[in-house]
């Protein structure tokens, strides 16, 4: 491995094979679209070959490379050390099983070749995002990760792009931000390499460049008020795109470098206005999230809505600046990409089966797809954080962190994961247990084909290995990754907060047991909250889009426009009609007054030289 990792530190080998190298794939993928055993051996070959290599950067100590660009003493430079050596290695891992899952959906879909095209780039230009060391080319690769997140929400949905349209405007927002964020750091540093800067001051234009950099890695990662793009892409999008951005690489970018602005890019301390600011976005994210999905009927949706709410969880971690929430984000940064891309997997068997995840008309399929029903239950108990699980350690981490920052941020997390639970016990009982229920046409359902039905199985795996051996997780990855001398590894020494923890999962328990004998069954047993007096009217305003922020700006926009079209026809009014009425006026009645009497004119002019002299007087004085 050191001497593969010597080989990509040399010349152009490093953005050539882990940039261009996943591109030209996509590219041969793409021809092989018609061939479908060369098309999945293709995939499977190219995401090997990147794992293959981000392996030999993390394993072989690193390298650092440097590349003139475009003159003037300007630099492309790459370094893989660290975290920028933790994350490929992971991005790529998730990549493969991703990209496996995706040919086996899209076989015999015509829309599959171009989806795994640029599924391919995509993976490029995360590489190219995670590896740059110089803040504008990070920037290059994190804007053309946008244009192909576009072109992939597109596929299948070119007669409604009203999701690509919102994600666009969200997304700009949020990398307008990170432009400016890293254009005030450089001016701030004097460096344009993130490995040059060190814990910059948070002051003055310091200050703004922290919380600018910051907003827009947060909005990459999906965080509230940069969020509401998720839950739409969902009801347009299929579930391969769903498990790879929402859920998995825009995770991986955005969480990533929120981490290190706040431990290397910035002198960001605990307690500090920019930690506690963070953290308020964080506990909204959660919140916001978790409620939204508990009322859902979509499976999809509801899951989107998760994806939303764990990022949550992540934010409190890295806005307390503790080295223990700062592991615990990362960690369950990771955790969150192993079951919720195991979710949406789930859900796309679902939807590869029955042509739906609408859980108003599909019900009871464990029996017919034990497999993926096992997968989600491993995946459904650790995003809930049963104990032993890999979602129970990361989370308990964040809880520790959240408590020693300031009670109400434990209690937005501790209630957040009750509620996370109850969503999953109504998700569960609907799609995989009870009676069951199949769309019109649908008479019978098979389990998942292996192609999708084994990246789910290794994901499950994942979540239990990192669970039973958390340890290894973090003598593996988030030491490697951060730098933390001390351990936060094992059983959480709180059992005070475990105990708190449980208690949550046996209250979402009883609170479903009631629910569902309420309503007659597991899809409804959530109304009673939903429909609570006071959350009944919120919920009523969430769901009309009068609480969505992107719907305020298109209304302040729309009334923007409206007031200059206003303006513009009042100016076209007054050259137009105004000023041509007030001149045929004069004109009229200069025209009476013109008679032939020598009197009238000299007393015109006279009353003329009067208003001459008095303008001119008035001026003088």
């Amino acid at each position: 491995m050191a001497s593969v990792c010597a080989w990509l530190g040399s010349g152009m080998n490093l953005p050539l094979f882990l940039i261009g190298l996943p591109i030209l794939g996509g590219l041969i993928v793409w021809l092989l679209k018609k061939a479908y055993a060369f098309q999945m051996a293709a995939v499977v070959l190219f995401c090997l070959v990147n794992v293959f290599l981000c392996l030999a950067l993390y394993l072989g100590g690193g390298v650092t490379v440097s590349l003139p660009f475009a003159g003037y003493g300007f630099e492309a430079k790459f370094v893989s050390s660290g975290l920028s050596a933790v994350l490929p290695l992971f991005a790529s891992v998730i990549a493969l099983l991703l990209a496996g899952y995706s040919a086996s959906f899209y076989r015999g879909k015509k829309q599959g070749g171009l989806f795994l095209l640029f599924f391919f780039i995509s993976v490029g230009f995360v590489n190219g995002a995670l590896l740059s060391d110089n803040l504008p080319v990070m920037l290059v690769f994190w804007e053309g990760l946008l244009i192909s997140m576009s072109v992939l929400l597109l596929i299948g949905n070119l007669q409604k792009p009203r999701a690509v349209v919102k994600m666009l405007w969200i997304s700009g927002v949020a990398d307008l931000m990170l432009m400016l964020g890293v254009i005030i750091t450089i001016h701030v540093s004097g460096q344009s390499n993130i490995s040059a800067i060190s814990r910059l001051p948070v002051e003055g234009v310091g200050a703004a460049g922290c919380v600018l950099m910051l907003l827009g890695a947060l909005g990459k990662a999906g965080a509230v008020p940069f969020h509401s793009w998720i839950p739409l892409a969902a009801e347009d999008a299929q579930s391969p795109f769903l498990a790879l951005f929402p859920a998995s690489l825009e995770k991986i970018l955005g969480i990533g470098l929120s981490i290190r602005i706040i431990t290397q890019l910035y002198d960001v301390h605990p307690g500090s206005p920019v930690s506690t600011f963070v953290m308020i976005v964080g506990a909204a994210t959660l919140f916001i999230g978790v409620a939204m999905a508990l009322i859902q009927k979509d499976m999809k949706k509801l899951l989107s809505y998760h994806a939303i709410s764990q990022v949550g969880y992540m934010i409190l971690g890295v806005g307390s600046a503790l080295p223990i929430g700062i592991v615990g984000a990362l960690f369950h940064m990771i955790n969150h990409v192993l079951y919720k891309s195991g979710l949406f997997l789930t859900a796309g068997a679902l939807e590869k089966r029955t042509g739906t995840t609408d859980l108003k008309h599909i019900s009871g399929l464990g029996k017919f797809m034990p497999v993926t029903a096992a997968c989600f239950v491993v995946f459904g108990l650790a995003i809930s954080g049963f104990p032993g699980l890999n979602g129970f350690f990361s989370k308990e981490l964040v809880f520790d962190a959240a408590l020693e920052s300031n009670v109400a941020y434990y209690i937005v997390a501790l209630v957040g994961a009750a509620m996370t639970a109850i969503s999953f016990l109504k998700l569960g009982g609907a799609a995989f247990f009870g009676k069951t229920e199949l769309p019109q046409g649908v008479k019978h359902v098979k389990e998942a084909p292996v192609g999708m039905a084994l990246p789910a199985i290794v994901l499950a795996l994942f979540c239990v290995l990192l669970g039973v051996f958390n340890g290894m997780a973090h003598k593996l990855l988030l030491t490697p990754a951060l730098g933390y001398t001390e351990s936060f590894s094992g059983w959480p020494k709180s059992w005070g907060l475990v105990a708190l923890s449980c208690v949550a999962l046996l209250l979402a328990l009883l609170d479903h047991l009631y629910g569902r004998k309420k309503s007659g069954d597991a899809l409804h047993s959530a109304d009673h909250i939903h429909y609570a007096p006071g959350a009944k009217q919120l919920y009523a305003l969430a769901e009309s889009g009068k609480l969505d922020p992107y719907n305020w700006l298109t209304s302040a926009v729309a009334g923007f426009s409206r007031a200059c079209m206003w303006i513009e026809k009042g100016v076209s009014w007054v050259y137009d009609k105004g000023i041509p009425g007030v001149i045929r006026g004069v004109s009229a009645l200069l025209h009476r007054g013109v008679n032939g009497s020598l009197t009238r004119y000299l007393a015109l002019a006279a009353f003329g030289l009067v208003c001459i002299v008095v303008v001119f007087l008035i001026v003088l004085l």
